[in-house]
């Protein structure tokens, strides 16, 4: 029975490659994705992600048909939480609701090499965790980019306080901030780039970053974005507001460090009592304890 489902498993993921290398080498880029690579002369990188994001809208395409008897369809909220992880393609919440449905079917199949008479229990636990790893998945995206941009939010602002004292103007700054960011903070520099381009699309300064602070959901980024909004209604000066609020987000920074290196002595001592004091009460009681049992041997007889 094992032997004749490793042929099955091994015909399945043989017809599977199959079929994505003919995705890989036959598939056709759209109108739009080819217009955009030779307006705008896209780099490798960019050509690479166009093709593999047609690949996925083609692989999405067909199995959408499996997940709607499912009731497996994505909403706003799913698509929100995947913004702020840095996924804002249109065929990313496909792709998150596909891997939910598929991830219990490879759970299950890696249940069926455990063998003996817990293939029901191993069954039922890897297809719940697969069900429930896209959802841990994207939690911990979600948490990386947000301390990417919290990290890298102090540079950026000294960089926009140079930029302004140097003559340019807020909108200019920004955008060249976002283009200096692009190999330090990739995450910060492509929402600056939105930013930049939402301002030139025509939608008002204000509205701009509050779109800013919604999707990149940050305390220090709602406050940044709350002290420009103040600034631009009232006229006050932005440049020395910037410098002392980079100084705050550094001060902070060294706050929570500081506040984390003093809960290390507490986190110790659950190591200590569990593993390392058994040992040393081991090492040092050990001989002791063979040398009184010695004695207590002798006495007896």
């Amino acid at each position: 029975m094992n032997v004749l489902l490793i042929c099955i498993l091994a015909a399945v993921a043989l017809f599977c490659a199959t079929g994505l290398v003919t995705l890989v080498f036959t598939e056709t880029q759209t109108v739009a994705q080819l217009r955009l690579a030779s307006v705008a002369s896209l780099p490798g990188r960019e050509r690479r992600r166009l093709r593999i994001s047609g690949i996925v809208g083609t692989l999405s395409s067909g199995l959408a048909s499996l997940r709607r008897p499912l009731h497996l369809t994505g909403d706003e909220d799913l698509a929100y939480r995947l913004g702020l992880a840095g996924f804002r393609q249109p065929e990313d919440v496909d792709t998150f609701m596909n891997a939910k449905m598929l991830c219990p079917v490879l759970g299950i199949l890696a249940a069926t090499f455990t063998g003996g008479g817990s293939v029901l229990v191993f069954s039922l636990v890897f297809a719940a965790l697969g069900f429930f790893a896209p959802d841990f998945f994207l939690i911990q995206a979600i948490n990386r980019r947000k301390m990417q941009i919290s990290l890298a939010l102090p540079n950026a602002l000294d960089l926009l306080v140079v930029c302004m004292e140097a003559g340019l103007g807020m909108d200019q700054a920004v955008l060249r901030v976002g283009k200096e960011l692009d190999v330090a903070a990739p995450a910060l520099s492509e929402e600056l780039g939105i930013l930049s381009r939402e301002q030139r699309a025509g939608k008002p300064r204000v509205d701009a970053w509050r779109s800013f602070a919604d999707r990149v959901d940050l305390d220090s980024v709602r406050q940044f974005s709350s002290m420009l909004t103040q600034g631009e209604r009232l006229g006050t000066p932005i440049a020395r507001g910037l410098a002392d609020f980079s100084d705050a987000l550094r001060s902070k920074r060294l706050y929570q460090a500081e506040e984390r290196a003093a809960k290390t002595t507490i986190k110790l001592i659950f190591p200590l009592v569990l593993f390392i004091f058994p040992a040393m009460f081991v090492v040092i009681l050990g001989p002791a304890g063979l040398q009184l049992m010695k004695v207590f041997d002798d006495l007896s007889r």
